[in-house]
């Protein structure tokens, strides 16, 4: 078998809000073979990055025509080394990483079996997810709750969110650190205390707001903080989670598994919480989620993608981890992720089942792609140096 032709998709999302940077477009990739067996995957994007991405999907295309899609581990090495001259990106990781993903779906099909049965076999029967893409337009803490309330009620035993306003900024106003605190007091108060919250930060705080934030939100029983400084600065993570008595996560910004050594040598996170969509792949993932292991930290891989092949990969990495906890779903993406999907994935309760059939065990129907085309997302109104604050 050889791999005959790589096609690409990028499929609007219908919109979205809720504390990002607004708009999304989903990329997804398309590996066929001289069999006729076919592979999905699909890779992470970001507002006005999204077609950098593909560009790199179809670069690499150029130089995997031909070859036996079996061989994704060095395929990956290849990449790295050869193609990319061990210069990494964003851009690269998330089109290597729905490349890599397609190659697993066309290795499942010809051997009849899901994919994580080709990783160790199922460690559990269903995948814990957690509500994301649910507060869009809430602005004050009484409209979170009431947003929340409406979450819950759907199901779901977990909710994330960002309580923070206003753009990313190292150093904040002390009306904003309050006005977080109480949006996260208020969620708390309207679901009561059997509902876990995970506290978003996007990387935006410098230590001494993250610490003093973290403290006062400790009452309200986070189950997670996640990013609350920029993650580059691993010791100032660190530095964060020796203060602050609430589990600290990082990992959605980490590519590969060298990004994340430093992470587990001092001690930095609780939990991590790498993509399968920009980190490499499935089976980088799944490698960096061993490496996790002997140092106790727990694994809730990141899914800022669809609802339907992004999360169909996790799902299949996510059922052999031992270290898994909880995964990302976000529910403002299930509509068009659905419309686009021959056999959508469905939460029950907060759970989604693990699917036996062969691959990643989602198809998506090429004709409703069509019908989402990309959408350029109108300029955004980002700051000049007038804008700043002291």
């Amino acid at each position: 078998m050889k791999i005959a032709d790589i096609e690409t998709y990028l499929v609007y999302s219908g919109g979205h809000r809720a504390g990002m940077i607004g708009g999304k477009n989903w990329l997804f990739v398309k590996v066929e073979t001289d069999e006729g067996i076919h592979g999905w995957g699909e890779a992470y994007t970001q507002l006005n990055r999204d077609k950098t991405i593909e560009g790199h999907v179809h670069e690499m295309k150029r130089y995997l025509i031909g070859r036996d899609p079996f061989n994704i581990k060095h395929f990956t090495q290849m990449v790295y080394n050869d193609f990319a001259g061990r210069r990494g990106s964003m851009e690269l990781y998330c089109a290597l990483s729905g490349i890599e993903q397609a190659l697993w779906d066309i290795v499942g099909k010809k051997l009849g079996v899901p994919v994580y049965k080709l990783l160790g076999g199922a460690c559990r029967q269903r995948i814990r997810v957690y509500a994301n893409g649910w507060y869009g337009g809430a602005d004050t803490p009484e409209q979170y709750a009431e947003m929340a309330t409406a979450v819950v009620k759907r199901g779901f035993s977990a909710l994330k969110f960002d309580p923070f306003p206003g753009p990313w900024r190292l150093y904040v106003d002390r009306k904003d650190e309050q006005l977080a605190v109480d949006r996260v007091g208020a969620v708390r108060e309207a679901v009561g205390d059997e509902v876990d919250l995970l506290i978003e930060v996007h990387r935006r705080l410098a230590p001494s707001h993250a610490i003093r934030v973290g403290q006062m939100m400790e009452e309200f029983k986070p189950f997670w903080y996640e990013e609350p400084v920029p993650a580059e600065n691993v010791p100032a993570l660190a530095e964060v989670r020796e203060r602050v008595n609430i589990p600290v996560v990082t990992g959605e910004t980490l590519y590969t598994k060298a990004a994340f050594r430093e992470v587990f040598e001092r001690r930095a996170a609780d939990i991590i919480n790498p993509d399968v969509c920009n980190c490499g792949g499935i089976l980088e993932l799944k490698e960096i989620a061993a490496m996790a292991e002997p140092y106790y930290v727990a694994v809730s891989p990141h899914n800022y993608n669809s609802t339907s092949i992004g999360l169909a990969a996790t799902v299949q990495v996510a059922a052999c981890l031992p270290n898994f906890i909880i995964t990302e779903y976000f529910v403002n993406f299930a509509e068009v992720s659905d419309a686009i999907s021959v056999n959508p994935m469905k939460v029950e309760n907060g759970y989604i089942a693990i699917p036996d059939t062969p691959g990643l065990g989602l198809e998506l129907n090429e004709e409703a792609l069509r019908q989402h085309p990309y959408f350029q997302a109108p300029k955004r109104a980002l700051r000049e140096y007038y804008d700043e604050g002291p």
